[in-house]
């Protein structure tokens, strides 16, 4: 992929970020409420294309930039964090027993999620706290 397409690509992550997030704030809100269409199996789906080009457009910058990931910690940072908000997600949506601990795991999971953007956006593996 040339070099010219990384602002389109960088703009598609940023926008992937934001409907992942957007998702999983309304499916955490819904399952809060005791909805059931966050786990539809439509939703869930949606849910795993979002996240997966997401994925893959995060790889594809990196690949783009030949970034070392040993020598980006903010980087490091980034992907040793994703794992974590995945499974506070699962917890916050459906391993969790309980209203009340499903909405403590959704707020861990959103603490998380935000950390990583300010890591992103910092270029720093402190976020928002780099300066």
């Amino acid at each position: 992929m040339p070099y010219s397409a990384y602002p389109l690509l960088k703009s598609a992550h940023m926008a992937l970020v934001g409907a992942s997030v957007l998702l999983f704030v309304l499916r955490g809100v819904a399952t809060l409420a005791a909805a059931r269409w966050p786990m539809n199996p439509a939703v869930r789906s949606t849910s795993v294309v979002i996240d997966t080009c997401l994925l893959l457009a995060g790889v594809s910058l990196w690949w783009m930039l030949g970034m070392p990931l040993t020598g980006q910690a903010w980087l490091g940072v980034k992907l040793l964090l994703l794992p974590v908000y995945v499974v506070l997600g699962t917890f916050a949506l459906k391993r969790a027993q309980g209203r009340a601990a499903r909405a403590v795991f959704f707020g861990l999971a959103l603490a998380t999620v935000a950390y990583m953007v300010a890591v992103a956006v910092a270029h720093h593996p402190l976020g928002p706290w780099a300066h």
